[in-house]
């Protein structure tokens, strides 16, 4: 494939459907749209499916909340699998808690991201880091991810970093050889610093891989006040700084959204050159600087 188009949903987590039938039909409408101009991919942000608290029991306790969202989500997987390939569009749904054994403090559970392919793939990976909220065990017990897949479709190398992911180096070392053409970064920040981290390692890593890395963040909280909730969302399709794909590295953007604008908002990024980015790459066309050939095994660092 020598471009891809996705549309990154940066959805606003304050909207509160009353049901899981109308929540997928607000997905359905955007695949509907996506697929009408010809689009690839639709990618929503981490813990998109956190709207659905808006129809959650009364009386469940916030330590049931990843256990809840986690049984509302197998039965959503199956609809939005089925709408994929009615439509003929790949969507990553954010993430959803999955339960993946039990521990100390009872069940335990994994902040899934899943790729659902019109082919009837389906892909995931597992957050590898947690933030602080994750490690309080904020909603239920959350834990790391082991292992990064690389995901094949279309001719193209994928990953997935959720969020905090992004932002290590030590993980980034290991990726750059592995080829990559597009990392997704599904991500919600509580405020704008948080925002910034996450969008300022994924313009790094597209520079440093020499690689299309598109991040995409959530809006407000879940049942938030907009006016008072910190949360911001945006989204951007970042690519290495290279003359041939983009002087800035920048390729389409969304400004930063804060919860008092309300919005609901989706980027489309049209005809992403994941191509010619993978020439710069592995030498067939000609780079400015190839930083992902680069390593630093062999130095020797001195500290007196």
């Amino acid at each position: 494939m020598e471009h891809i188009s996705l549309d990154l949903w940066a959805s606003n987590l304050q909207v509160r459907p009353t049901d899981l039938p109308s929540w997928l039909a607000s997905v359905e409408q955007r695949l509907a749209a996506s697929a009408a101009r010809g689009v690839h991919m639709l990618v929503m942000p981490e813990y998109a499916c956190s709207q659905w608290l808006s129809f959650a029991p009364v009386d469940l306790p916030p330590a049931g909340q990843l256990g809840w969202l986690g049984e509302i989500g197998s039965a959503a997987l199956e609809s939005m699998a089925a709408l994929s390939a009615h439509y003929g569009v790949c969507l990553l749904p954010g993430t959803i808690p999955e339960p993946v054994g039990e521990g100390e403090g009872g069940p335990t559970h994994a902040n899934r991201a899943w790729l659902l392919t019109p082919q009837g793939d389906r892909f995931h990976q597992d957050k590898l880091s947690l933030t602080p909220l994750e490690e309080q065990s904020a909603g239920g017990v959350t834990v790391r991810g082991d292992r990064v897949n690389v995901i094949k479709w279309g001719g193209l190398r994928i990953v997935i970093a959720i969020c905090l992911d992004v932002e290590y180096t030590a993980l980034w070392a290991r990726l750059g050889k592995l080829d990559l053409d597009l990392v997704l970064v599904p991500a919600k920040t509580d405020m704008i610093s948080g925002l910034n981290r996450v969008f300022g390692s994924a313009r790094a890593r597209a520079i440093e891989l020499q690689t299309a890395v598109c991040a995409v963040g959530a809006v407000g909280e879940p049942l938030g006040h907009p006016l008072t909730d910190t949360g911001v969302g945006g989204a951007t399709a970042f690519l290495p700084c290279d003359i041939s794909v983009g002087i800035d590295g920048v390729f389409a953007a969304l400004l930063p959204q804060p919860a008092a604008a309300m919005t609901d908002p989706v980027l489309a990024v049209q005809n992403l050159p994941v191509g010619q980015c993978r020439r710069i790459r592995n030498g067939a066309a000609e780079a400015e600087v190839c930083p992902a050939a680069w390593d630093a095994d062999h130095l020797l660092i001195q500290d007196v």
